[in-house]
């Protein structure tokens, strides 16, 4: 089965007041076609650092990470950009819309900076909006939407140039129960129909049952139980 992420070895230390603190220890992991992974683990274990670097936002100081089969290692900074818009989707904790775009603008805007064309980008948008309920809220600015339709409009985004693979960062953290399943089952259900690789980082346990498999984040090792202490 196709890895459409891969993490080999990664290894990211930081030097704090002169002593170098190790947060991830020759971490690896595969995410298979079509598999959501749930990251779990305590506050600091370095969940955030791990998705950056899976996201190609942070150099790892030992090891690669390779998206769809494509390495990050040795790439500029312009590479690296290039490569997030064309095989990276991102989610966040609050959605991180642009104010002062509309939801349909967001999308086209997406789609600009990856390089497809205005008449493709119009229909994927199209078609995209129409699949997450949000065809009626297209012309809507994101102060005017609810939680959920933000978070809705924010994995529209994520998806809009159809990424090998997606990453969220607590996605239900702002949303009630009701609205936080509805997110991750469009998440799930967005990468299993597309055959993408997912990875998410959450404290909710309440949406693991969408979840292929559920990884804890510990002393810089991903396992799948929490470490004994």
């Amino acid at each position: 089965m196709k890895h459409r992420l891969v993490l080999d070895d990664i290894t990211r230390a930081f030097s704090d007041g002169g002593t170098e603190r190790i947060i991830l220890n020759k971490l690896g992991l595969r995410v298979s076609e079509g598999e959501l992974v749930a990251v779990m683990g305590p506050s600091g274990s370095g969940k955030s650092t791990f998705l950056s670097i899976a996201g190609a936002l942070l150099k790892p100081s030992g090891g690669d990470v390779r998206l769809d089969g494509e390495s990050i290692l040795g790439k500029s900074r312009q590479e690296l950009s290039d490569l997030r818009l064309r095989k990276l989707g991102f989610v966040f904790q609050s959605a991180n819309l642009i104010p002062y775009l509309k939801v349909e603008e967001q999308l086209m805007l997406v789609a600009k900076l990856g390089g497809t064309g205005r008449s493709l980008a119009a229909e994927r948008a199209s078609g995209l909006l129409s699949k997450l309920g949000l065809e009626h809220r297209r012309s809507a600015y994101p102060e005017k939407m609810s939680g959920g339709e933000r978070q809705r409009a924010a994995i529209a985004r994520a998806l809009m140039n159809d990424p090998a693979v997606l990453l969220a960062d607590e996605p239900t953290s702002s949303l009630d129960a009701e609205r936080g399943m509805e997110v991750v089952r469009i998440l799930a259900n967005e990468t299993k129909e597309r055959n993408k690789s997912a990875v998410m980082v959450t404290h909710d346990e309440r949406v693991l049952p969408f979840c292929d498999r559920v990884l804890y984040l510990a002393d810089g090792q991903l396992s799948e139980r929490p470490q004994a202490r």
